[in-house]
């Protein structure tokens, strides 16, 4: 796992040992990127559920100007506070340790690129998404990321949103909601 594009491009990430976190892949991070390349620039950023932090840290690198990760597996945010320190993005970011649904109610900034990449199979892509629009996280171009199983692809129900793109690699799918 790499760094991709930007001011950090090469860097090397670590992650945890085990089956705690799932990092996403360089191809599917490319392909994200690829499709967000307009609105990096400048941008806010939550990555949630951050594993490694390699969504956040990647649009870091990218040139957004701020970026908040929320892991609750305490070795997990460790690790992304370590791979910002080595990257050199860490004057730009912020990691909070802890659960997801208390963390995002304390917030109070609007992002314009919101990351969800959970453990699979547990529900959080829906209670996350219905906590973002309760507390008004997303700002009115924002748009959320939610990385998820190819077979599961828990999907938003909120009718604030409409899914703008869907793409699918191997076995994950990514989704991308708006506002209406």
């Amino acid at each position: 796992m790499r760094v991709i594009s930007g001011e950090a491009k090469g860097r090397r990430l670590k992650a945890p040992k085990g089956f705690a976190t799932r990092p996403t892949t360089d191809r599917v991070k490319e392909a994200i990127f690829n499709v967000l390349s307009a609105k990096i620039p400048g941008s806010a950023v939550l990555d949630v559920f951050a594993g490694t932090g390699g969504l956040g840290i990647e649009a870091l690198s990218r040139g957004a100007t701020l970026a908040h990760f929320i892991e609750k597996n305490r070795e997990a945010a460790s690790i992304v506070q370590n791979n910002l320190v080595h990257t050199g993005l860490s004057p730009k970011a912020q990691v909070l340790q802890g659960d997801f649904a208390f963390l995002l109610a304390r917030l109070k900034e609007r992002y314009d690129l919101i990351f969800l990449d959970p453990p699979y199979h547990q529900g959080f892509v829906l209670q996350a998404v219905s906590l973002i629009i309760k507390y008004g996280l997303l700002s009115e171009h924002g748009v959320i990321i939610i990385e998820t199983g190819s077979k599961e692809k828990e999907l938003p129900q909120e009718e604030e949103l409409v899914l703008v793109k869907e793409s699918v690699y191997g076995d994950t799918a990514v989704l991308y909601y708006q506002f209406r």
